[in-house]
């Protein structure tokens, strides 16, 4: 029970980081609209109509979430060994779902999530003034080399052992 509310607390976190951090940016910019909770997710709407936007606002109001929550996910990962040898069992278990979100979810949501739903990609190509697809490209690599980071170092590290080929490292 303890490893799911730890579970729970974890995506809790990470989706109030990112989401906030979208609000923020939207507030700072004057574009902050809503908050809605809809079936694929959560998400902050704004002013500006899509194909009415230009500009790097665009791409820091799109890409600072999922820059803060890989950067959190690195530094938790960094942080891991000593919250490993923590003898509570609900710590560990929470910032090992956190730093497990923070290096996989923003790149799978950069990279595949586009082709499913759209979402942040758009913004950071618009922004950058470049292609989606580079954008795409770029973090669907990171997801690649944070998931060896993951089966390589942060399994181990929290003493999980998993024969699921996802997490399995495929790089010796």
């Amino acid at each position: 029970m303890k490893k799911w509310l730890a579970f729970l607390l974890a995506v809790a976190v990470f989706f109030t980081v990112h989401e906030g951090l979208h609000a923020l940016t939207a507030t700072i910019y004057g574009e902050y609209e809503a908050f809605h909770v809809r079936p694929i997710g959560l998400e902050v709407t704004v002013r500006t109509p899509v194909d009415e936007r230009s500009g790097m606002k665009w791409a820091v109001f799109s890409g600072t979430s999922n820059l803060v929550t890989l950067m959190l996910g690195y530094l938790l990962l960094a942080l891991g060994r000593r919250v490993a040898r923590s003898h509570s069992v609900f710590l560990k278990a929470s910032i090992y779902y956190l730093t497990l979100l923070g290096l996989l979810l923003d790149p799978l949501n950069l990279s595949i999530g586009p082709f499913i739903y759209g979402g942040d990609v758009n913004g950071i190509a618009v922004g950058l003034g470049i292609s989606r697809y580079l954008v795409q490209t770029i973090f669907f690599l990171i997801l690649l080399a944070n998931r060896e980071l993951v089966a390589q170092k942060l399994l181990p590290m929290y003493d999980v052992k998993t024969e699921h080929p996802l997490l399995r490292p495929w790089v010796r």
